[in-house]
């Protein structure tokens, strides 16, 4: 199996081209930033593994002709380079520029590899497109879409854009649509609150009791694999998650065990620390950390059997120990 993946040097992208090769698939890993170093699969070069990575390529994926010759022999993309969220936005008009990467391009790849004759196209999309928040048990499905910025608004075009391609070409179109993910190597919010944690920091969330859903990167990897030949998997959407919901506070508890560091919680009344967070003008993180944002992921196991092979507690311990070992955490 050939598999072409595009942000190979991302969170997600490194550690599945990790993963795919180490399962034995060859793969042709795509990048739109300059690769810092080889992959792990690759700077082994006594490695059992290393000729399956069959090569890194830098791309503008504004100019799609600039991969269109890896495409040639592929037998599925995972589609996985974007637009994320800008701390700092530079762009005059922040939509046009999530469109111009997250929804023109990947439709530009996905046409060029109906073209090429690749059998299967899958889209990491991301629950956003689903909304923000849900109501309490009442998690998100697949069928809801009602994004409400930019990012999730062009992650939604694009998939109804690879529809309309697999309806015209045949081009089987998979689109997988995960919550926070965590693991190794982690970034953002998740990687303060580790750092928080390690030293101790007192976090006025010992009250939330909240639901949340989150995925661990191995779970994520491992769905990633199964849909590139899963015959039920074709032109469907799935929400991914590790199957178990949790708070807020639970998170921290359970983060703080793995990080053999207790954590300090605070039983602040939620409904004083909201208003705390909305006084400060910090609105935005009231939803963050004390909202619901929970997914249905049955389908993908009523469907493909699938099931996540790590448990939360799993999938933190595994995050925690890379932070220690990192420079992250010193």
């Amino acid at each position: 199996m050939r598999a072409l993946v595009t942000g190979a040097t991302g969170f997600v992208g490194s550690a599945l081209c990790d993963s795919l090769v180490q399962s034995g698939h060859h793969v042709v890993a795509i990048s739109r930033t300059q690769w810092s170093a080889p992959p792990e699969s690759e700077s082994l070069s006594n490695s059992e593994h290393s000729s399956q990575y069959l090569c890194r390529q830098t791309a503008d994926f504004g100019n799609i002709s600039s991969i269109q010759a890896h495409l040639q022999g592929c037998d599925a993309v995972i589609h996985c380079a974007a637009r994320v969220h800008q701390v700092r936005e530079a762009a005059a008009n922040p939509l046009d520029e999530y469109r111009r990467v997250n929804t023109q391009a990947t439709l530009a790849l996905a046409q060029a590899a109906a073209q090429a004759g690749v059998k299967r196209y899958i889209f990491l999309s991301s629950v956003k497109v689903n909304g923000e928040f849900t109501q309490p048990h009442v998690p998100f499905i697949a069928s809801q879409a009602r994004p409400l910025d930019p990012y999730g608004i062009s992650k939604w075009e694009a998939e109804q854009g690879l529809q309309e391609i697999a309806a015209k070409s045949g081009l089987e179109v998979v689109i997988v649509r995960p919550p926070l993910v965590y693991g190794p190597n982690v970034k953002a919010n998740f990687l303060t609150m580790m750092r928080w944690l390690y030293r101790g920091v007192p976090l006025p969330l010992g009250a939330i009791h909240n639901q949340r859903s989150l995925v661990a990167l191995p779970n994520l990897l491992d769905f990633i694999s199964l849909c590139i030949h899963h015959p039920k998997a074709a032109n469907q959407t799935f929400l991914v998650s590790d199957q178990y919901d949790l708070s807020t506070s639970e998170l921290l508890r359970y983060l703080g065990e793995a990080l053999h560091r207790p954590a300090r919680l605070l039983p602040v009344p939620q409904s004083i620390l909201e208003l705390a967070l909305k006084s400060l003008g910090k609105s935005s993180m009231v939803q963050r950390l004390c909202g619901d944002l929970t997914v249905d992921s049955s389908p993908a196991t009523q469907l493909l059997g699938w099931k996540p092979p790590v448990t939360v507690q799993q999938g933190l311990r595994l995050t925690a120990a890379d932070f220690l070992a990192s420079k992250a955490a010193r």
